[in-house]
């Protein structure tokens, strides 16, 4: 049974930094294309960063230069470090895996 468990979302204030983590199970975690969406209140789910299996990364204009994407395959894990967090990043951030796959979701707030 595939799962994919995000951790790392928190509260934090606009300028600060947060990491998120996707812990998968049940899947060989290399072969598959991985990413990060979220969905704020009122809104739809938008896709905020992606990365294949190769590596290659995209990010949606709005945290270019601000948010990171990366895997660690061995450990079947990805990652979204967030820096320069902004009031509009708040959302639930779900991890993704082609699949499709979800996690539950991890809530990150940014305080003003």
């Amino acid at each position: 049974q595939v799962q994919l468990v995000e951790s790392g979302g928190g509260l934090v204030q606009s300028g600060g930094s947060l990491r998120l983590s996707c812990q998968a199970s049940g899947m060989i975690f290399g072969v598959f294309a991985m990413g990060w969406y979220r969905q704020a209140p009122g809104k739809q789910r938008e896709l905020v960063a992606s990365i294949a299996r190769g590596g290659t990364t995209s990010y949606a204009d709005s945290v270019k230069g601000r948010f990171t994407i990366s895997r660690d395959n061995a450990k079947n894990r990805g990652y979204l470090q967030m820096n320069s967090l902004k009031p509009e990043d708040t959302a639930v951030y779900y991890c993704y895996a082609e699949g499709p796959y979800w996690g539950q979701g991890t809530q990150v707030t940014v305080s003003s």
